[in-house]
């Protein structure tokens, strides 16, 4: 009756839906609980195929015949999840969990749910639950991970959790999803490095997840290296310029590659502004003013504000170094853990020629933040003017590995090699500075090294 009934529809997934429910009514008429499995099954089978809609008509038709399904129950809420109809999905799952109490999968599907709903008091109850009752659920895992994030839970909390997600990445063939996890608790533990690794491993599994590369430009910026978040927004906001995650990534990054107007750009990309997101708006709006009195007026009323002192300590750096080292410090101790302001009373004091308490900092931001640029900048200036000679020459060779076109440190490279008497690495920078350098910005220096080079070409030939 089925195949007949079908073979007589030319057209049309209703009409053929239509066609196998009066297929399945005629066949409840004899044995309801087999009419209900067939239509289960061929629920089963629309939603394999993604037909959503359909899959949800015959897991309802099913609980018709059947109503205590908790099979169906569960199916049915997953396909409306992903139709968008949480409130229909979260009544299938928890009508799932009435008929079988223990069954973990509606019990994960329902928190997780909740979770992003931020019903997160129940969503903890059943994902705890979850896990403690299976401790292979990668899902519950994985949603507990979020929600424990989320909520800001104590570290010792954080950790508990990271040592079972540890021990399910050990096993064999973990997915993407169980590694990100991993690492986004390693890094709401402060451990960037291994997060950085984890994420590496999830991309080995799925080298084109989104979540993967947006994770791994999060850790990029809880490193300070701004260039690489920035490499990973450009990709991801080319894969979907729509993606509001993508575009708030984006606008951390260039902001702190120091890019403000670029970043405001990609702020007013974002189509639903989180209360965070327009929090960063206002402070990096701050942070790009450059009247220091309108600066200091503002900071009358908020004495504390970390991104007000920060701005007033780089905009007065260069045209009043000991006014701003005032700010820089204030910063500083307003938020120590902010490795900006750090480096900006570093660079202050380097601007105010107080060189040995600048190298004693910046020997501390580096040894925490090796990929700092602007750190190792500021440590060669001071160590140069220190004539800490050999330790100076480190940092410039650091500068032109990650930058080979910045001219200037081969200047400074030529002038430290010069003074240690290593006349053949003085002669070399020498040339690939005036290779290089801007005939105009750089007019000084490259008259300097001019004046230099003959009587370094004699010294070069006695030494012969």
């Amino acid at each position: 009756m089925l195949l007949r009934c079908v073979k007589f529809v030319k057209s049309g997934t209703a009409l053929i839906l239509l066609c196998l429910l009066t297929a399945f009514a005629a066949a409840a008429q004899d044995d309801p609980a087999a009419a209900a499995v067939e239509l289960f099954n061929a629920g089963q089978d629309a939603h394999e195929k993604g037909d959503l809609k359909k899959a949800v008509e015959l897991y309802e038709a099913a609980l018709k015949q059947i109503p205590e399904f908790p099979e169906a129950e569960f199916q049915m809420g997953t396909a409306l999840a992903v139709l968008g109809r949480h409130a229909d999905a979260e009544s299938a799952f928890r009508r799932a969990l009435e008929l079988r109490e223990a069954w973990t999968l509606p019990m994960t599907a329902l928190g997780s749910l909740l979770l992003q709903r931020g019903s997160y008091a129940e969503a903890e109850a059943l994902l705890t639950k979850a896990v403690e009752s299976d401790e292979q659920n990668v899902g519950a895992f994985t949603a507990l991970a979020e929600l424990r994030i989320r909520t800001n839970s104590p570290e010792p909390v954080l950790q508990a959790l990271l040592e079972k997600i540890r021990a399910l990445t050990a096993k064999a063939s973990p997915t993407a999803s169980i590694w990100l996890s991993r690492a986004a608790l390693e890094l709401a533990v402060n451990d960037p490095a291994s997060a950085r690794t984890s994420v590496g491993r999830a991309l080995e599994v799925e080298p084109k997840s989104f979540a993967g590369a947006l994770q791994r430009g999060e850790i990029a910026l809880a490193m300070n290296d701004a260039k690489a978040a920035i490499a990973d927004g450009e990709r991801l906001v080319k894969s979907e310029p729509n993606s509001d995650p993508a575009h708030y990534l984006m606008a951390r990054a260039l902001a702190a590659d120091g890019r403000i107007d670029e970043a405001i750009e990609h702020l007013g990309l974002i189509k639903i502004p989180t209360p965070e997101i327009e929090n960063f708006r206002e402070r990096i709006r701050t942070a790009s003013a450059d009247n220091v009195a309108e600066l200091e007026k503002k900071l009358e009323s908020d004495p504390t504000n970390g991104p007000l002192l920060g701005r007033l300590c780089n905009v007065l750096r260069t045209s009043n170094p000991q006014r701003a080292l005032g700010y820089c410090r204030l910063a500083y101790e307003t938020d120590r853990t902010n490795i900006n302001y750090v480096i900006g009373f570093a660079a202050a004091l380097v601007q105010a020629k107080q060189f040995d308490n600048a190298v004693s900092l910046l020997v501390q931001i580096v040894a925490a933040a090796p990929e700092n640029y602007t750190a190792h900048a500021n440590l060669a200036v001071a160590l140069f003017q220190l004539k800490r000679y050999p330790e100076a020459k480190r940092e410039y060779y650091w500068i032109v590995a990650r930058q080979p076109d910045t001219a200037v440190a081969y200047f400074f490279l030529g002038i430290i090699h010069d003074q240690l008497k290593e006349y053949p690495d003085a002669m070399a920078n020498y040339q690939a500075f005036l290779k290089i350098a801007d005939p105009e910005l750089s007019k000084v220096e490259i008259e300097k090294v001019k004046l230099r080079l003959p009587i370094l070409q004699k010294q070069l030939k006695n030494r012969r």
